[in-house]
């Protein structure tokens, strides 16, 4: 983030209003506030539970599921790349010293 100044924003999350502080704009904060909602009212629905705080702790879990896969498959994909690279930079330091061994005429 740059040093742009926090502002703040109201969301309305699983009927509940908050005042919140962030340097995000608008579309951000509001974004994540809509995801969080769909959740909760996802899992209110699911489990037929009504008691705010208990569909709280199982959307952040929930959430936080997500996330840890996502961060697995980008590790794993991080993991690809980095041996793709070096198996295509051999590759290529191969061919570059059989150019300059037997040049082309």
């Amino acid at each position: 983030m740059d040093n742009t100044p926090s502002q703040s924003y109201k969301v309305v999350i699983y009927n509940q209003t908050y005042n919140l502080r962030s340097e995000h704009g608008p579309e951000y904060i509001n974004e994540l506030a809509a995801h969080v909602d769909r959740r909760m009212n996802e899992i209110a629905r699911q489990t037929m539970t009504v008691d705010s705080l208990r569909v709280a702790i199982l959307a952040a879990l929930q959430i936080a599921d997500e996330l840890f896969q996502l961060r697995s498959e980008l590790k794993e994909t991080d993991s690809e790349i980095a041996e793709r690279s070096t198996k295509y930079a051999e590759i290529l330091d191969q061919f570059l010293r059989s150019d300059i061994i037997a040049p082309n005429k």
